[in-house]
C-alpha cells in the first residue's frame, strides 16, 4: 500500500511539474502563434486569393495566378533585379570589410576598446534617422559631400546629384546600408576570432605560420561557424532592404532603386491588393530561404573537407 501511495504521489508531482511547465511556456506560445505562425499561414492563404480590401467584399480563390502575374509584372521584375544587385554588392562588401576590420581589431591591442566602440556606434542609430541625415549629406545643391568636394577640395567635376542620378543612387543606398551594419558584422566576426583556441594559434606560430600564412591557413578556416552566422544575417539584411530606398529615394529616380520590399508595401498599402502583395512577400521569403540554405551548405561542405 505504501508503494502504491508513493507511486500516486510521484505521478501527482510529475503532473504538477508538467502543468507548471505548460503554464510557463503558454505566454510565449500564444505570442509566437499570434504574431508569427498565424500571420505566416494567413498570408499563405491570402497569396492564393484575389482580394482588394477596399473594393472587394471578400477574397476569391485564384490559385497560383498571383505568383504567375508577379513574374510577368515588369515593375516587380525590376524590383527583383534591383534587390539582387543591392544584395550581391552589399553581401560581398559587408563580409569582406567586416572581416578585415575584425582581423585588424583582433591583432591591434592599443586603443582597442576605443576602435571597437567607434565601429559599433552606427548600430545604435535608428536606420530611418541615419537615412534622413545621409539624404541631406548627399543633396546636390546643399549637401555636405558636394560642398566638401567642390568648395573645399576644388573637385567640382566630382560633384553630382548622388540621389537623383540612376548611376549613383543605388551606390549611395548601398553605402548607407554598409555604414549602418558593418559594425555589427565586425563584432560577430570578432567573437568568432576570440573563440579560436590560443593553443592553435601558438602551435601555428611554432610551425612557422606567421603573418598572412597564419591568417589564410589557420584563422580563416576556423571561422566557418562565424561565416554561417554572419552570412545568413547579411543575406536576410540585404534582401529585406526597405528603409534606405524608401526614405532617401522613394524608389527613384524612376525605378532604379525600387526594391522588392517597397513594391510589396506599395501593392499592399497604396493599391490595397493584399492577395497579390502576399504572393510577392512569399516569393521574397523563398528567395531569402534559398540563399540562406546555399550559404549554409557551402560553409558546411567546406567544414567536411
Amino acid at each position: 500500500m505504501e508503494q502504491v501511495k508513493k507511486r500516486k504521489k510521484s505521478m501527482s508531482l510529475q503532473r504538477q511539474k508538467r502543468l507548471y511547465g505548460i503554464l510557463f511556456i503558454l505566454p510565449a506560445f500564444i505570442f509566437v502563434f499570434a504574431f508569427m505562425f498565424y500571420p505566416i499561414m494567413y498570408s499563405a492563404f491570402m497569396s492564393l486569393q484575389d482580394y482588394n480590401y477596399v473594393t472587394d467584399a471578400s477574397p476569391s480563390f485564384v490559385g497560383f495566378e498571383n505568383y504567375k502575374n508577379a513574374f510577368q509584372d515588369p515593375t516587380f521584375r525590376v524590383s527583383m533585379k534591383n534587390t539582387l544587385i543591392y544584395s550581391s554588392i552589399y553581401f560581398i562588401s559587408v563580409m569582406v570589410i567586416s572581416l578585415f576590420l575584425a582581423l585588424t581589431l583582433f591583432n591591434v591591442k592599443k586603443f582597442n576598446a576605443f576602435f571597437r566602440t567607434s565601429i559599433f556606434i552606427p548600430i545604435v542609430v535608428p536606420l530611418s534617422l541615419a537615412s534622413i541625415v545621409f539624404t541631406w549629406i548627399l543633396q546636390e545643391n546643399i549637401g555636405l559631400l558636394n560642398y566638401f568636394l567642390g568648395d573645399i577640395l576644388g573637385l567640382e567635376q566630382l560633384t553630382r546629384g548622388w540621389l537623383t542620378e540612376g548611376k549613383t543612387a543605388m551606390g549611395s543606398i548601398i553605402g548607407v546600408g554598409l555604414w549602418a551594419t558593418i559594425g555589427f558584422v565586425t563584432i560577430l566576426f570578432l567573437g568568432g576570432l576570440q573563440s579560436i583556441s590560443p593553443d592553435i594559434l601558438e602551435a601555428a606560430e611554432v610551425d612557422g605560420a606567421t603573418g598572412w600564412k597564419k591568417i589564410f591557413y589557420v584563422i580563416l578556416p576556423n571561422l566557418r561557424e562565424a561565416y554561417i552566422l554572419t552570412g545568413i544575417w547579411a543575406i536576410i539584411q540585404a534582401l529585406k532592404v526597405f528603409v534606405e530606398p524608401m526614405v532617401m529615394t522613394h524608389g527613384g529616380p524612376g525605378t532604379s532603386t525600387l526594391v522588392m520590399y517597397q513594391e510589396i508595401y506599395f501593392t499592399a498599402f497604396t493599391r490595397f491588393e493584399m492577395g497579390y502583395a502576399s504572393a510577392m512577400a512569399y516569393i521574397l521569403g523563398i528567395i531569402t530561404l534559398v540563399f540562406s540554405l546555399i550559404n549554409f551548405h557551402i560553409n558546411r561542405s567546406r567544414e567536411d573537407i
